[in-house]
C-alpha cells in the first residue's frame, strides 16, 4: 500500500474563497502570467496555493481595482520574478499608477462633495438637518 503524504497548502476552491475570486480568475492570473511564480501542483495535477501565492493574487486585485493595466500588471509582475536588483524599474511603475489612483480620489471627492450639496438642498426643502 502507498502512503502519501498530505500537500500542505490549498485547493483552487479554497484559494478561491479566500481570495474573493473565482477559481477561473485565479487560473487566468496564473495562464497569463501574472503570478509571482508558478502555482504548484500535486502529482494528480492539482493546484496547490500558499499563502505566499495569495499574499501576490491580493496585490494583483489591489493593483487592478485601482485601475492599473493588464499589461502594466504583467510588466511588473515580470520584474518582480526576476527578483532583488531591479527595483529603480518597479518604482517609478508603481509611482505612476499611485498618481492615478491619487486623481482617481480627488474626482471621486469632488463628485461626493457633490452629492452632498444636493443632500443639504434637499434635506433643508424637507425640514431634516441629520442629512
Amino acid at each position: 500500500m502507498t502512503v502519501t503524504a498530505p500537500v500542505e497548502g490549498m485547493t483552487i476552491a479554497e484559494a478561491a474563497e479566500r481570495t474573493g475570486l473565482t477559481p477561473h480568475t485565479l487560473r487566468y492570473y496564473e495562464r497569463d502570467g501574472l503570478m509571482l511564480r508558478g502555482v504548484r501542483r500535486t502529482s494528480s495535477g492539482h493546484r496547490v496555493y500558499t499563502d505566499l501565492d495569495l499574499t501576490w493574487v491580493t496585490m494583483l486585485t489591489r493593483l487592478r481595482a485601482t485601475g492599473m493595466s493588464i499589461r502594466e500588471v504583467k510588466a511588473y509582475a515580470a520584474l518582480c520574478r526576476q527578483g532583488d536588483g531591479n527595483e529603480a524599474e518597479r518604482l517609478p511603475l508603481l509611482q505612476t499608477h499611485r498618481a492615478r489612483v491619487l486623481a482617481q480620489l480627488a474626482e471621486v471627492h469632488e463628485h461626493l462633495e457633490a452629492i452632498d450639496v444636493k443632500i443639504g438642498m434637499y434635506a433643508s426643502k424637507v425640514g431634516r438637518v441629520d442629512a
